[in-house]
C-alpha cells in the first residue's frame, strides 16, 4: 500500500521536507492541529498544554505498550490560523536535538487542502538517525487517523 504522507530527504543535508494531501478543507486540516482535544485523537497522545499564539509552547505526552511515557514539548513561534505554525520540537529524554518546524497549510480546492512541514536538524547525522526509526510509517499512521478523525468530524 503507497504512503500518503511523502517524505522528501536530500543527502547530506540537514533538513527535510513531509508533505500529504488531505480530503479536506482547509480550515478542517488546521483545526486538526489548532484543537487539544483533536490532536489527541489523531495523533495518540494526551496534551498537557497547547498555547496555540506566538511565543506559545506546547507539551505532549504519550505511552507506549510496556508504560513508559516519553514527552514531546516545543515553543510556537508563529501561528497564523489556516495558514502557518513555526515551532520547535523537542523529543524529551532522547539523544535527539531540537528540531525546528515548519508547517504550512494550503487550500487546493474547496474540499481539499495540502500540508507541508519543512523540518531542520542541527545536523544531517541527526535527520539521518531519525529516518532510520520507524518515522515515515508512523507519521503516515498519523496522518491516515486525522484524516479519518477529520472526516468524520464532517458528518
Amino acid at each position: 500500500m503507497e504512503r500518503k504522507t511523502k517524505i522528501h530527504a536530500e543527502d547530506n543535508r540537514q533538513e527535510l521536507t513531509i508533505t500529504r494531501d488531505f480530503d479536506l478543507p482547509l480550515a478542517l486540516l488546521f483545526k486538526a492541529y489548532e484543537e487539544p482535544g483533536i490532536v489527541e485523537q489523531w495523533m495518540g497522545t494526551r496534551v498537557l498544554k497547547l498555547e496555540n499564539r506566538k511565543h506559545g509552547s506546547y507539551q505532549f505526552e504519550t505511552t507506549d505498550p510496556m508504560g513508559n511515557k516519553h514527552g514531546f514539548n516545543g515553543t510556537i513561534h508563529e501561528f497564523i490560523p489556516n495558514r502557518r505554525i513555526t515551532r520547535t520540537f523537542e523529543m524529551e529524554n532522547t539523544p535527539f536535538p531540537v528540531q525546528l518546524e515548519f508547517l504550512e497549510f494550503e487550500e487546493l480546492s474547496a474540499g481539499n487542502s495540502r500540508l507541508v512541514m519543512k523540518i531542520v536538524f542541527k545536523t544531517p547525522g541527526d535527520r539521518d538517525q531519525l529516518l532510520k526509526l520507524p518515522f515515515a510509517q508512523g507519521i503516515n499512521m498519523a496522518h491516515n487517523r486525522l484524516q479519518k478523525v477529520m472526516s468524520e468530524d464532517r458528518e
